[in-house]
C-alpha cells in the first residue's frame, strides 16, 4: 500500500499588481511507500515545503490528485476539489499524518509534558491519565525523560524540536512530514534531532523528509527526490543521487552544497 501518493499536482500564488501567478508546484507526481524514508532536497523556493505542507491541508492546491494510504482525498481543477468525501471524514484521515515544522511552535505557558499531551486529549479524546503516561513514554523515547516539567524557555533549540517531534508522534501517526526540522537549530545540536528521526526510520515509520542535511540523506533515505523550481527533476537511490545525479541542475545543487 502505497502511504503518500500525488498526481500532477500544481499550485500558484497570486502575485500584486495584476503579474502572472508564480507557479510554485508545476505537476508534481510522487509516492512514498509503506515504512519508505523519503528524503526532498533542492535549494530554497524550490516548493518543497509547499508541497509537504499541502499533503497536510495546510495549503490548497490549484490542480492534481493527493491519496493518503489509497484513499483520493484530494482531486482538484481549478482549486475547486471534487473527491467525494465528507470533512469529518477526510478530517480523520489527515489524523494519520504527524508534521515537524522548521519552528518549534509550542505552546511557551505549557510544559513539555502538557505539550504533548494536549492534542491527544482534545483531538483524540483519551482520558488525561492515558494521555499523560503515553506522552511521558514518547517524551522518554526521544531522550527527554528528565525534561517533562520544563518550560519551552528553559529547553535548547534541540530539546524544543525533539518536545515538538513527541507531540507529533502522541497522536501515533502512520506518516511523519518533517519540513527542514534541523534548520533553526545551532549546528552543535542538530545531531541529537537526527538520531531521533533516525530511530523512528529503523522502527519503520514512513517519512517524507525536506532537509538540508546531505548526510542524513545519504545515511537514512530509501528514495532521495530533487526539486528545482517547483518541479521534480529527478528522484533515485541516495546513492544513485549523491553519485551519479542525471540531471544537470542535481548536480550543480550538490556541487556547491557539498563542497560547503
Amino acid at each position: 500500500m502505497s502511504m503518500i501518493k500525488t498526481v500532477n499536482v500544481c499550485k500558484a500564488f497570486q502575485t500584486p499588481g495584476g503579474r502572472a501567478p508564480l507557479e510554485v508546484l508545476k505537476n508534481v507526481s510522487l509516492t512514498v511507500e509503506q515504512k519508505e524514508v523519503v528524503c526532498i532536497i533542492g535549494p530554497s523556493g524550490a516548493g518543497k515545503s509547499t508541497y509537504l505542507r499541502a499533503l497536510n491541508r495546510l495549503e490548497t492546491i490549484d490542480e492534481g490528485q493527493i491519496y493518503i494510504e489509497d484513499t483520493l482525498l484530494f482531486d482538484c481543477h481549478r482549486g475547486v476539489n471534487r473527491a467525494k468525501m465528507n470533512q469529518e471524514e477526510r478530517s480523520k484521515i489527515l489524523l494519520e499524518v504527524g508534521m515537524v515544522f522548521q519552528r518549534f511552535n509550542l505552546f511557551p505557558h505549557k510544559t513539555a509534558l502538557e505539550n504533548v499531551m494536549l492534542a491527544p486529549v482534545h483531538v483524540r479524546k483519551l482520558p488525561p491519565a492515558e494521555a499523560r503516561e503515553k506522552s511521558i513514554q514518547i517524551l522518554e523515547r526521544v531522550g527527554l525523560a528528565d525534561k517533562v516539567d520544563e518550560y519551552p524557555a528553559k529547553l535548547s533549540g534541540g530539546q524544543l524540536q525533539r518536545v515538538a517531534i513527541a507531540r507529533a508522534l502522541a497522536m501515533e501517526p502512520r506518516i511523519m512530514l518533517f519540513d527542514e526540522p534541523t534548520s533553526s537549530l545551532d549546528p552543535e545540536l542538530v545531531g541529537e534531532v537526527l538520531a531521533v528521526m533516525k530511530q523512528l526510520a529503523s522502527a519503520g515509520m514512513t517519512m517524507l523528509v525536506v532537509t538540508h542535511e546531505m548526510g542524513f540523506a545519504r545515511e537514512v533515505a530509501d528514495k532521495v527526490i530533487f526539486m528545482y523550481d517547483g518541479a521534480l527533476l529527478e528522484s533515485g537511490t541516495p546513492e544513485a543521487i549523491f553519485s551519479n545525479p542525471v540531471n544537470e541542475r542535481t548536480r550543480q545543487f550538490l556541487q556547491s552544497v557539498l563542497k560547503n
